[in-house]
């Protein structure tokens, strides 16, 4: 609370009151600027304050400065006080008076920023002001008068405290960000160590953002967030802390609080925020936690190795099938591999979500011009820092989480994007096994075709022949679909899964893939190049054309172009690059972004 003027009847007067002061009248010379004009036009005013008599003496435009009625309001330092609002952390009567300085004759400077409390009871606004000036000492050494200028700073201090407000608080949440909330944990953990009590921290993620982005819209999503962010709030006590960790993230520091503690009180919060749908723009939506606690200063004295912890915790939570709330252990950090797989389905999540998806196109050759024929699009993760995850770490990992038909239905609209914006591309998309067997997928590449079936021609889909023969009957029912719509089929990986010539002659392929790791020592092993000279004739009687993947060198280039192979795709002719979509591909092999 901002400390206000004495009182009259509170202050002793031990001098006569000087005599009324004339006003401030600031004068310019003969045909020089108006010094009112521009102390208005600034929002600027003087004043002189007589400490002793607590009489203030205005310029003569501080009624326009102020916007207030009459001079009468601020006649006195009281008056003038009273109009200080609460939530000011400094006036001008405590910086005077608080000034542990001595005037030696030339007068102590002040300053002070405060807000005014201006209008009428139903029109009443603040207006910020900074105060500066100096004060002078009377015979008892202490303030006996003071003159300063005052300006108005109403636009600049709230810009300042956007600034400060941004820095500490979410946008949309209105709850404190992630690095205000580890600045609480910090200070926590350095309270004075006879005062030091126990706290813990709850993360809490939201289940399926991705989904609720991709059913109802971003606005939408944000809509929920805000929501569970407006529950969970209702649901802290007083001295507690809530702030947005990260997108759908939110971090709880429970002041005070043991790890059984913690526990009831995670489970309040996951009963709370599922109790009843979140109410949204485009209706009802349910919502559901997944809750990682630690337990401070038992599980880390550092506030990043606390929400390291907790992330451990809170990626087991989100792993397992039916435990919605784990308390961190280390026992947790050795069980690396399950750890490393929940980091990277939710790091997958969030390059879905962040748009960090992207393909990589690497050339197939024509055998026989060495030209490229068409690309394969591959997947590949941007992490936030610029790096980049290969195939290899996605995709088991998302078969597992259930997630590896949401990248197929991505890496599907950046390759129609990238068909759309280069009409001379042609290029091949792999598709899972989740995707092909999926009885609704059809429908959907049905409808996605139809927004542009000028494409129809330039795409080919790959599916695996494990696949092919895991659920022979889905397979020939979603490749006739493909299909009917002008789309080639190609088998990937042919070889691998040993399918039988009755399989393969059921399921209408356009193209087989051979399957590299035959390919890739072709000319030092004798039983692959038997092998590859097999699947050559067997796909030849069946007049398709394959292409051989994992092309290295020259000589099994030569191999290959010998035994009539129609189509090559290795690094002997180019490395997959990263394509930016809608940039020129001059065909898909050379447009790639190193």
């Amino acid at each position: 609370m901002v400390q206000r003027p004495p009182r009259a009847d509170a202050q002793a007067v031990v001098q006569p009151a000087l005599p009324a002061q004339a006003p401030y009248t600031p004068t310019a010379p003969a045909g020089g600027p108006d010094p009112r004009a521009i102390l208005d036009s600034i929002g600027e005013t003087v004043y002189d304050w007589d400490v002793v008599s607590d009489r203030l003496t205005w310029g003569p435009n501080a009624l326009t400065v102020l916007g207030v009625g009459t001079l009468d309001q601020i006649s006195s330092g009281r008056s003038y006080g009273e109009l200080i609002t609460s939530d000011s952390v400094a006036s001008r009567y405590a910086a005077i008076t608080g000034s542990a300085a001595t005037d030696s004759g030339t007068g102590v400077p002040y300053r002070a920023r405060y807000g005014l409390a201006l209008g009428g009871a139903r029109a009443k606004q603040t207006v910020w002001i900074e105060d500066t000036g100096r004060w002078f000492a009377g015979a008892d050494g202490k303030a006996a008068r003071a003159h300063g200028l005052i300006r108005v700073i109403t636009s600049h201090y709230e810009a300042e405290r956007e600034l400060e407000f941004r820095s500490r608080f979410d946008a949309l949440t209105n709850c404190y960000n992630r690095a205000h909330i580890l600045d609480i944990v910090t200070r926590h953990l350095s309270r004075t160590p006879g005062k030091q009590t126990h706290f813990c921290i709850l993360l809490a993620s939201l289940e399926n953002l991705f989904v609720l982005n991709r059913t109802y819209g971003y606005d939408v999503a944000d809509e929920v967030i805000a929501g569970v962010a407006k529950r969970l709030r209702g649901t802290m006590r007083a001295p507690d802390s809530l702030g947005r960790y990260a997108g759908a993230k939110f971090a709880l520091v429970l002041d005070n609080c043991d790890r059984d503690q913690m526990m009831i009180a995670a489970q309040r919060f996951l009963n709370e925020t599922s109790r009843e749908p979140i109410e949204t723009s485009a209706g009802p939506i349910p919502v559901a936690l997944r809750i990682g606690g630690v337990a401070a200063p038992r599980d880390g004295r550092t506030a990043n190795l606390l929400a390291q912890h907790a992330e451990e915790a809170l990626d087991v939570a989100r792993a397992s099938g039916a435990t919605r709330l784990v308390a961190y252990e280390p026992s947790l950090a050795r069980n690396d591999n399950r750890v490393q797989a929940a980091r990277m389905a939710d790091e997958i999540v969030s390059a879905l979500n962040d748009g960090r998806v992207a393909l990589a196109l690497q050339p197939i050759i024509d055998s026989k011009t060495r030209r490229p024929a068409f690309s394969e699009a591959l997947i590949r993760l941007r992490q936030p820092d610029g790096s980049i995850v290969s195939p290899g770490a996605i995709l088991p990992i998302a078969e597992k989480a259930g997630l590896v038909h949401l990248l197929d239905q991505r890496v599907l609209e950046l390759a129609f994007a990238r068909l759309q914006g280069d009409p001379g591309l042609t290029l091949s998309v792999n598709v899972s096994s989740a995707t092909v067997h999926d009885p609704d997928w059809p429908e959907r590449f049905k409808a996605m075709i139809g927004q542009a079936p000028a494409i129809a021609a330039r795409l080919i889909v790959e599916i695996t022949e494990s696949c092919a023969i895991a659920d022979v009957e889905a397979t020939h029912a979603a490749m006739s679909c493909v299909r009917s719509l002008g789309v080639r089929v190609a088998m990937d990986d042919f070889g691998a899964g040993h399918t039988s010539f009755r399989n393969l002659r059921r399921l209408p392929f356009d193209l087989i893939k051979m399957d590299g790791a035959f390919v890739q020592n072709l000319a030092r092993s004798p039983d692959d190049r038997f092998f590859v000279r097999t699947l050559i004739d067997l796909a030849r009687h069946m007049s398709l054309p394959v292409v051989a993947e994992w092309v290295e060198d020259a000589e099994t280039a030569k191999l290959l172009t010998e035994w009539g192979v129609e189509y090559m795709q290795g690094v002997h002719f180019a490395d997959a690059r990263i394509v930016e979509t809608g940039a020129g591909a001059g065909g898909g092999a050379e447009a790639a972004a190193a």
